[in-house]
């Protein structure tokens, strides 16, 4: 997990403004931690739990909200949109 730690920690010390949402371990996903920076730009890593995600944040500094609870922040979907592949249209 230190490659895991290191990379969500370079986000945090590169990024202003981040927090993080605990997403849940489902049947087909595994328990990760989502980093949304203050203009929106994210980063989702797996984790080994949610108790390893909240304590990453809570040592980090940073704001911790529970995904399927806590509603993910709209400057994430502005970002989305904005850095989204545009497909090309050709009409010949």
């Amino acid at each position: 997990m230190d490659g895991t730690r290191l990379a969500l920690s370079q986000f945090i010390a590169a990024k202003p403004g981040v927090q993080a949402w605990v997403e849940e371990a489902t049947g087909f996903n595994k328990t990760s931690l989502l980093l949304v920076a203050g203009d929106g730009e994210w980063t989702r890593k797996v984790v080994p739990s949610e108790d390893w995600a909240r304590d990453f944040a809570e040592r980090a500094h940073i704001t911790c909200f529970t995904a399927g609870i806590d509603a993910y922040p709209q400057r994430m979907r502005i970002w989305d949109a904005a850095h989204r592949p545009h497909k090309e249209t050709n009409n010949g």
